[in-house]
Order: structure tokens, then C-alpha cells, then sequence
């Protein structure tokens, strides 16, 4: 069975280009550890998730990093990126509607190409930390409404979703933002734990 990781920096970390059996350092390692370890030899791992990548990204990059690749199993977070680029001089950002309308093409040409997939939708989050704080209002207004979209793809296609801003969110009831996201955006090794877990419990609902 075939695995693949698809999504922006949260999903890449620092995985190796040069040698894809290195899955980085986040939460696809940590879902690989956890299945391999309970099932030898029964899963294959693919990480093609790249740092910056908005959901128009994702989407021009369909054909050579899902399509040719036959994942039985796709799970795909994408978001934040959407909000974070519309920030500075050059603004590049993906509203909430475009956003909807590109995740739906990718789903439904995905779907078509391989009829047996499996998806997992994984919804984009955010916490107030030191990439985040100075736009705050805006980061808490929009990553949520990409978030909505990300779940609302998963019920038209009928697609597990995973939710994961309400977790992080009583997470920092327990430890500060940082100790789970150390910039507001990107998971520490206790947060790509979290995702890990939430990543695991849908896979056992396909």
C-alpha cells in the first residue's frame, strides 16, 4: 500500500530531495515509524509536500507529484500559505473562494485518474507565535476560512476530514503556543506528534 504526503512546509520538513525514502522530520516520519512498526514490510512512503506551496501550487504539480506516483492513500494539508503570502510587499495569497474552487478541480482530477484512492483532508491551523502575532487579526480571521473550504471539500467528495485547530487550541491549555507551533505555523516535534495521532486515527476509518 502506498502512501503519499502531499501539503506546503508542515508537511515537507526538510524531507530529502535527494533521496525520497527520507521523509523529514515532521509527522509523515512519525506516521511511518508507527505503521512500519506495526506491519513490516506492508507500506510504502512518499513525501512530496514542498515548503511555500499554496493550494494553486499544489495543484500545478498534480501530474508529476501525484498522479504518476499511484498512492493508494493521499492525505493533503494545505492552507496556511494561502493566507501567509497575501502578507508584504508582493502580495500572492489565494482567497477562500479560489481556494474552494482549485482544491475541488485537484480532488475531482485526482479522483478521475486514480478511481481507488483514498483522501485524507487535513485541516490547515494556526496559533499566535512570532511569525504569526504582529498580524494577528488577519491570520486568525483567514487561516479559519480555508480551514471551512478544506472542510467542505472533504463533504462534497466524501473524504475523511481531520481536524486540527480545536486540538492545538486546548493543546495550549496545557503548554504555551510555541511548545506545539514554534512559530505560530510550524509544528515542533510535540506538535507533528499531535498530527501524527489525529493522522492516524482517520487512516483507521478508510
Amino acid at each position: 500500500m502506498r502512501i503519499l504526503f502531499q501539503g506546503d512546509s508542515i508537511t515537507d520538513a526538510d524531507r530529502d530531495r535527494a533521496n525520497h525514502a527520507r521523509l523529514g522530520i515532521g509527522y509523515p516520519l512519525l506516521v511511518e515509524a508507527s505503521l512500519g512498526y506495526i506491519e513490516p514490510g506492508k507500506y510504502e512512503f512518499a513525501n512530496r509536500g514542498i515548503s511555500g506551496n499554496r493550494v494553486v501550487d499544489l495543484y500545478a504539480r498534480i501530474k508529476a507529484d501525484i498522479i504518476n506516483l499511484k498512492p493508494d492513500v493521499m492525505s493533503i494539508l494545505i492552507g496556511v500559505n494561502d493566507v501567509w503570502h497575501e502578507l508584504g510587499e508582493n502580495p500572492n495569497g489565494v482567497d477562500a473562494d479560489k481556494f474552494y474552487k482549485i482544491y475541488s478541480m485537484l480532488i475531482e482530477e485526482v479522483k478521475e485518474s486514480l478511481p481507488n484512492i483514498k483522501i485524507i483532508i487535513l485541516e490547515p491551523f494556526v496559533l499566535e507565535g512570532c511569525s504569526t502575532m504582529d498580524n494577528w487579526d488577519y491570520f486568525s480571521k483567514e487561516v479559519p476560512k480555508r480551514a471551512a473550504m478544506a472542510k467542505k471539500i472533504a463533504e462534497k467528495y466524501d473524504l475523511v476530514f481531520v481536524p486540527l485547530q480545536e486540538g492545538f487550541d486546548e493543546l495550549c491549555k496545557k503548554a504555551p503556543s510555541e511548545y506545539w507551533l514554534g512559530d505560530g505555523v510550524h509544528p515542533t516535534p510535540k506538535g507533528h506528534e499531535y498530527i501524527k495521532e489525529q493522522w492516524l486515527k482517520a487512516f483507521n476509518k478508510l
